[in-house]
């Protein structure tokens, strides 16, 4: 059975407008970083918001949480911004069941070319294929489990809170 890809957004998915200098979204990357990484696992991608973390509400949320639990697949990878995916993992590890979830997320959008996303993407898919039913974040070669981790926000890096 395939793996499920929920994109949402974030850094993962920003774009740089040169003229103003700004970032926006236009479409998911994840096609071209998983033709990028030679990816042969099958996948199905579906996209359901593409907007900045910061800006997610609990109503998001709880659509990310709505199609994790309708969907048939048991593996799943939410794409999502690193300032409030620890909330959103807290919100699914406390109401899914039966099911493997890894977010995962970038700090330098994709499309800057020096971007961890593409490196972070691959270790989410080994993880998703690996670990037992429960939901995770995978960042820069780690994986926490949801109720042990937070972004710190000083040194840009994800930690476990014990």
């Amino acid at each position: 059975m395939a793996i499920r890809i929920f994109v949402t957004g974030g850094t993962f998915d920003k774009e740089y407008n040169e003229l103003t200098g700004s970032l926006f979204f236009k479409d998911t990357h994840l096609p071209e970083m998983l033709k990028l990484g030679r990816c042969k696992v099958e996948v199905d991608i579906r996209t359901l918001m593409m907007i900045d973390s910061l800006e997610m509400t609990e109503s998001d949320r709880g659509l990310i949480l709505d199609n994790c639990e309708k969907c048939e697949e048991e593996k799943i990878i939410i794409t999502h911004g690193t300032d409030t995916m620890e909330q959103t993992a807290q919100l699914l590890g406390k109401k899914m069941d039966g099911k493997t979830v890894v977010l995962t997320g970038a700090m330098i959008p994709y499309k800057f070319g020096s971007s961890d996303g593409l490196f972070n993407l691959g270790s989410a898919l080994a993880f998703v294929e690996t670990l037992p039913h429960g939901v995770y974040i995978a960042i820069n070669g780690r994986c926490f489990n949801w109720d042990n981790v937070r972004k710190n926000k000083k040194n840009g890096e994800f930690e476990e809170i014990r």
